[in-house]
């Protein structure tokens, strides 16, 4: 066989812990979905519009109603002005959306900047288009930006800068002087700003998060990405959608017809009906805020140390006063003494790293964070140094 397309040899550290954990019957607090329950309304929503035929293929650039919903929440949200027919497309899921979008603006030579931790699609899509990824990571401890760093890094070649606000995994939001920080370093130029705000509506104590889509200089240059998947637990739907001004859309939509072409078209028109009534967004956070709270009260006593994140359903959680494993073996040697899965940070980083983190998703039943929790805390410390 010939040499692989996707240059990037690493087996991702995700995948080996999924592997150690399938059979050990451990409590998953790794795996990146949420139990909480999908809205009956929205179910029945979906049959309705299957009984009723809207069963074809959809256009792609999805269905006008869903379109219209979305673009009047986005506008409502940030006083823009965007236009449903041109500035919108609905996508299979928020990583299509992504991939296609790097698929649209990467060409042979461009560089990517991309914030780590992230997630591991971009950089391996970035390189499939002949594109070259330029990762900054985040300074410890809470995951700041350096600016200046990111400015040395940008240069003729630079195509693109990939945005996760809030940042997955770590749940941190973009603050205002980030936001002023990319306006100046991108003012002038003809970069992309490709923005994943998925986790958009699930914002804690009492922090705002703000949408790129608010500031005029960011918007005219960016590409806004998201999902409801987190908030109605729909994820599996492989439901998500793009926005941006038209010269961009325009473009994006050219590679959609071939890579994504059409959607599921019953559960359109499902969310488009169900937003209708405008969502209880807040409520959904306010679980969501619960979960995160329990699960840092859970943890009290353990020698587990964590800063609460701003957003999203994971924490992390940093073993360094326990451990001077590497992540993949702390993780690898959580499940198997201790019967608790977990993911190592490592999973969200190009190269080896010596931060001794892992994350946690939080979006599980109570009795299981319980549960995990009580594990954790009788982790034993076992310090060599």
């Amino acid at each position: 066989m010939g040499s692989s397309k996707i240059p990037t040899p690493k087996k991702n550290s995700f995948t080996t812990i999924l592997e150690i954990a399938e059979g050990m019957n451990a409590i998953d607090l790794a795996i990146p979905v949420s139990n909480l329950a999908c809205p009956e309304k929205l179910i029945d929503l979906v049959s309705k519009n299957m009984r009723l035929g809207n069963n074809d293929y959809s256009p792609v650039e999805g269905v006008e109603q869903l379109r219209e919903q979305i673009i009047g929440l986005v506008n409502s949200q940030n006083k823009t002005s965007f236009n449903p027919a041109t500035d919108i497309t609905i996508t299979a899921g928020p990583a299509q959306a992504m991939t296609t979008a790097i698929s649209t603006f990467v060409k042979e030579g461009d560089e990517v900047i991309i914030f780590e931790p992230v997630q591991e699609s971009y950089a391996p899509f970035i390189e499939l288009n002949g594109g070259r990824p330029i990762f900054v990571t985040l300074k410890l401890p809470d995951f700041r930006i350096d600016w200046e760093e990111v400015k040395k890094l940008v240069t003729s070649k630079t195509k693109m800068i990939i945005i996760n606000n809030p940042q997955n995994p770590i749940g941190r939001i973009f603050s205002e002087e980030d936001i002023d920080q990319l306006k100046r370093m991108t003012n002038g130029t003809r970069l992309v700003i490709l923005s994943n705000e998925v986790f958009d509506n699930i914002v804690f104590d009492g922090l705002k998060f703000r949408s790129l889509a608010s500031v005029p200089d960011l918007a005219a240059k960016c590409l806004i990405v998201s999902s409801f998947g987190p908030v109605f637990n729909i994820t599996g739907w492989g439901i998500g959608y793009i926005f941006g001004p038209e010269r961009l859309m325009s473009e994006f939509r050219k590679i959609q017809q071939f890579q994504g072409f059409s959607v599921n078209t019953p559960a359109q028109f499902a969310l488009a009906e169900f937003l209708k009534d405008g969502p209880d967004f807040d409520s959904i956070c306010e679980t969501y805020h619960k979960k995160r709270d329990l699960f840092i009260s859970l943890l009290k006593g353990s020698k587990f140390e964590l800063v609460p994140t701003q957003s999203t359903f994971y924490q992390i959680l940093d073993y360094s006063k326990i451990s001077d494993e590497t992540d993949i073996d702390f993780a690898s040697r959580l499940i198997l003494e201790y019967g608790v899965a977990t993911v190592p940070f490592s999973a969200f980083q190009h190269e080896k790293t010596k931060f001794q983190l892992l994350r946690i998703c939080f979006a599980k039943p109570d009795d299981l964070l319980i549960e995990g929790s009580k594990k954790l805390r009788s982790v034993q410390v076992t310090l060599h140094h």
